[in-house]
């Protein structure tokens, strides 16, 4: 479970059959300048949500690999698709069906990046249409988005919604009881466009038919046990966009702008079994943690004054800065506590 805003939710990915989220940007009812027009009919409103599922839904795909399923947006002219990693699951041969209907094609992995939860996946022959991506930066709470994937299957699905908040910070995948990798999704938009499973992936778009976000969590309601309506999160189309070329560039990601400690690290616990920190496994040499003197075997208890009990909150507070910030860090070496300032790395591939 995590704690948003003093609201206790569990988070689950969306891509096979769990519950999937969007996101949203400033929705334009005049046009791409982002303005709205309250005085327009129903009936303009209702032709313009038909020009933008039009519009978009040519350039939405169906993705499938071996043990999971999902959406994917279509990035570029090249056959350059982008989606979630975990949709993509760690195949690298995977089948791509538009979501508007036609025959499967065949796509290989490009490059994946799941700190960011992100993968470009690349398909031969056919011609798919790239979609437009907006800038997320100016998105406005209130906004209308549209959620357009394959929910249980079901090709070309589109599900209207307003941009709820942005700005969250939100964590998925990974352990809180051990080193498997946590994605954080920093400046997540988040959105009340109806997601289910197989929508994780997909496109959330604005009124001028672009991309400002890509579905990948939905909160799950923990006194109930299912998906809390209504609430869902999207990485950012700026993210997005800056992940996306440098897979597509070299396979993978160089600058994040994501911060990081420049450790691989596993939750430990105490003599109660409760986590009590991150144990270091590794330090990158010459990294930010090795430049301020960590070693593997210290067990890293707080961030900037902030407790870490585990990874998953480690990669959350890491997500709250900016590489080159200069941080405090506690670290408990051989019984001792000590603190030590760091001076903070970008997060790349490893």
């Amino acid at each position: 479970m995590k704690s948003v805003l003093g609201v206790m939710v569990a988070f689950v990915t969306t891509g096979c059959v769990l519950a999937a989220c969007s996101s949203s940007k400033p929705a334009s009812l005049a046009g791409s300048s982002g303005s709205s027009s309250p005085g327009g009919s129903a009936g303009q409103l209702q032709q313009q949500y038909e020009q933008v599922a039009k519009s978009v839904l040519p350039s939405v795909v169906q993705i499938k690999a071996a043990n999971s399923s999902g959406s994917g947006v279509v990035y570029d002219n090249k056959g350059d698709i982008v989606t979630n990693d975990h949709v993509v699951g760690g195949a690298t041969t995977l089948k791509v069906a538009p979501a508007t209907g036609g025959e499967p094609l065949t796509a290989h992995l490009v490059g994946g990046f799941a700190p960011d939860d992100l993968a470009v996946i690349r398909v031969s022959g056919g011609s798919l249409k790239p979609a437009s991506f907006a800038s997320s930066s100016g998105l406005q709470v209130g906004q209308i988005v549209l959620a357009m994937g394959n929910p249980l299957g079901l090709y070309g699905s589109v599900s209207e919604g307003i941009v709820s908040a942005t700005g969250r910070t939100v964590s998925e995948g990974g352990s809180s009881q051990g080193s498997a990798a946590v994605a954080v999704i920093a400046n997540a938009v988040q959105t009340s466009a109806a997601i289910n499973p197989g929508n994780s992936g997909g496109a959330l778009v604005n009124m001028s038919s672009q991309v400002i976000g890509i579905p990948t969590l939905a909160a799950v309601n923990p006194a109930l046990g299912s998906a809390a309506p209504g609430i869902g999160f999207a990485i950012p189309s700026d993210t997005v966009k800056n992940i996306a070329g440098q897979l597509i560039s070299s396979g993978r990601v160089t600058n994040s702008g994501k911060a990081s400690l420049g450790i691989t690290g596993q939750t430990v616990a105490d003599q109660s079994g409760n986590p009590a920190g991150v144990g270091v496994a590794a330090v990158a040499a010459s990294g930010p943690a090795a430049s301020a003197g960590i070693q593997a075997g210290d067990v890293i208890t707080s961030v900037g004054g902030k407790p870490t009990p585990n990874t998953s909150v480690l990669a959350s507070v890491e997500a709250q800065y900016k590489p080159g910030d200069k941080v405090p860090v506690k670290i408990v070496r051989n019984g001792q506590s000590r603190a030590v300032e760091v001076t903070l790395g970008s997060l790349a591939s490893a």
